[in-house]
């Protein structure tokens, strides 16, 4: 995709030059708070929903007490969800990357969508022919596609027109030169999304993908909506772009690496109901107290027989002093002095059977900036209910 604008005078590559920087600054230090702010909060919510669900197993027939648990757990579910809202943004969230297709997620969603928008605004959905493949995670880009329509939707309150299309492309110098952006030249996959609605004047294309920075009524959203869009592409090492002008409609377009693989199989999650009942041995280890004794009593209750480490080294010696089996190994994936990842390589050296599930709230030293977990391993993101834990437990064991 090139561009017959020139490109701009040294002086003029300079000041745009100063100004992204400036605003990737900005943007990053914003994220380094929300992911921080985000991370110690998650491990709260995991002891708070942790103890509330084992404490609602206990109560009996006092209604009263069990309803006023229940409205406990709904504040920790959405909290939860805010959190995560905030990892997106700060790219400190998890992903598990596949081989996709974005004409078929297109299609998944193709019934979902007209549902979130008023039946006063025309739907349109132009894939493109030929379209190459990207790697991203499926349920982020799907969050993706729905947050920027959703945010379509409310900028057409009176009816308009959304068009939603793919199309192969390719960036070049000119192209960065002509839309004042660092990118890497190469070939990419499009994703755009076009209203016909109030448009934005250049101050608000400034601010829109800081987190909570909102036009809309109080009642109307957090603000997270485009923070999650910005955060998700960039840790899938894309690029977002936005063209609006007031009363002109507003379009975002992203672009995607393009690469030359078949798409992934994603399988489906099973959610059948399941004894989460066992008696195995399982090392935990996790360096968060309050977390570590949450997940121990929940496990205990379960009839596992429990392993408790607080660090990696007490976890070694606790494998090594250990005669009989440890069926699978419960680790946090950061901790002081060794990752989870690593832990376990070093036990299975001995313990070559062991399976092993990871937990964590989000990755942000020893793996940089951009967080992957391996579709392979087994892994689940702080805070998780322990229902979840049970039967991803059991899922693993029973193999």
């Amino acid at each position: 995709m090139s561009s017959q604008t020139d490109p701009p005078a040294p002086h003029d590559e300079l000041a745009l030059l100063a100004a992204q920087l400036r605003q990737a600054q900005k943007m990053e230090a914003v994220g380094r708070l929300a992911g921080g702010v985000a991370h110690d909060f998650n491990n709260m919510l995991m002891v708070i929903a942790g103890y509330g669900e084992l404490l609602r197993e206990r109560m009996e027939s006092d209604e009263t007490s069990r309803r006023m648990l229940g409205e406990i757990l709904k504040a920790s579910n959405r909290a939860a969800s805010l959190t995560h809202q905030l990892l997106a943004f700060s790219r400190k969230q998890i992903l598990t990357p596949h081989v996709l297709d974005l004409n078929s997620v297109l299609a998944e969603l193709g019934a979902m969508l007209p549902r979130m928008i008023g039946e006063d605004i025309e739907l349109s959905i132009v894939p493109g022919i030929g379209l190459g493949r990207v790697r991203a995670d499926p349920s982020q880009i799907q969050e993706v596609i729905m947050n920027l329509v959703v945010n379509a939707g409310d900028a057409m309150p009176a009816g308009g027109r959304l068009t939603i299309e793919t199309a192969n492309a390719e960036l070049d110098d000119n192209y960065a030169h002509a839309h004042g952006v660092n990118l890497a030249r190469g070939s990419y996959v499009m994703l755009a999304v076009s209203d016909t609605g109030i448009g934005m004047d250049q101050e608000t294309q400034t601010h829109i993908f800081e987190p909570f920075f909102t036009t809309k009524d109080v009642d109307k959203g957090t603000g997270l909506g485009l923070s999650i869009v910005y955060g998700v592409i960039k840790q899938s090492e894309g690029y977002i772009w936005v063209h609006s002008e007031p009363g002109q409609g507003t379009s975002f377009k992203i672009y995607l690496p393009r690469i030359h693989q078949q798409v992934s199989n994603v399988a489906a999650s099973n959610v059948a109901q399941r004894s989460l009942f066992g008696s195995e041995t399982i090392l935990l280890v996790e360096d968060d107290q309050s977390i570590r004794e949450a997940i121990r009593d929940f496990l205990r209750t379960r009839g596992y027989n429990v392993l408790e480490a607080s660090n990696p080294s007490i976890a070694l010696d606790a494998a090594q002093r250990r005669d009989g089996p440890i069926h699978l190994l419960l680790t946090d994936m950061i901790m002081p002095g060794m990752n989870g990842v690593s832990l376990a390589q070093q036990l299975k050296t001995t313990r070559p059977q062991m399976s092993v599930l990871y937990i964590s709230g989000y990755t942000d030293r020893g793996f940089g900036d951009r967080v992957t977990i391996d579709s392979e391993m087994n892994f689940l993101q702080k805070p998780f209910p322990f229902s979840v834990l049970g039967c991803k437990l059991r899922d693993i064991l029973d193999r």
